[in-house]
């Protein structure tokens, strides 16, 4: 793939070679998103794990202190007083089984994070085909399963992420927008990685955190250093 020029002047400010601390990658990294609209940055933390044994799953949530610098639509499958509350705590959408056809057939996915009270689920599963292939089947261990609706709402509100294996054992998180302060963008990513590093689980061999790079959008991404991290 041919990389663009303003690729190339920013993959000039990263040494290949190198591995960083936090604070001279993001610095690093806010240089490199130069491109018209407000990049995201983004962490990429490959694990010393094999996601396919289940004692060796890394999954859960974290509430960034800065948020993501995303406006996140919500939408909570609940009903009578759950739902009055989900409308309250400032969910965008809110419904039951009425909704199952409108996402099911006239494929509208018009959120980005799903709720659901437990009673709620057996509908929701009804929904697992189509939900859990873009990762939007709610979760007990990402908190959106769950009875109190209001929290759920306000911490997905205020910067909640869900982060969890692929395929390959890396996790890919938003930890801000180029916009962001250093400091800003900095205290998020530890706030990730202490989270990351407290979910390592027993059966975890030799080294837990393989490689983590951050980088912009459209920019190169910068590898920190792993020794600093764990």
């Amino acid at each position: 793939m041919k990389k663009g020029k303003r690729y190339l002047e920013a993959a000039k400010l990263v040494d290949k070679a190198s591995v960083y601390d936090v604070e001279e990658a993001v610095n690093i990294v806010k240089k490199s998103a130069s491109a018209k609209f407000d990049e995201t940055i983004e962490a990429h933390i490959r694990l010393g794990v094999d996601g396919r044994h289940a004692d060796q799953q890394v999954r859960g949530a974290v509430v960034l202190p800065h948020g993501t610098g995303k406006k996140v639509r919500v939408l909570v499958f609940a009903k009578g007083d759950k739902a009055e509350e989900a409308k309250a705590a400032g969910a965008e959408y809110v419904g039951a089984e009425d909704l199952i056809p409108k996402i099911q057939n006239e494929g509208w996915f018009e959120f980005d994070v799903v709720v659901a009270t437990p009673d709620m689920m057996g509908v929701v599963g009804r929904l697992g085909r189509v939900l859990g292939p873009k990762g939007l089947m709610p979760n007990p261990k990402a908190g959106t399963v769950t009875m109190d609706v209001t929290k759920a709402v306000n911490d997905i509100k205020a910067g909640k992420i869900e982060y969890r294996l692929d395929k390959t054992n890396i996790i890919h998180v938003p930890i801000g927008k180029a916009s962001f302060t250093e400091a800003q963008l900095a205290d998020n990513f530890q706030t990730l990685i202490d989270a990351i590093n407290k979910a390592k689980p027993a059966a975890t061999k030799g080294q837990y955190l393989r490689s983590v790079t951050i980088s912009s959008t459209m920019g190169p991404g910068v590898k920190l250093n792993t020794v600093k991290l764990g």
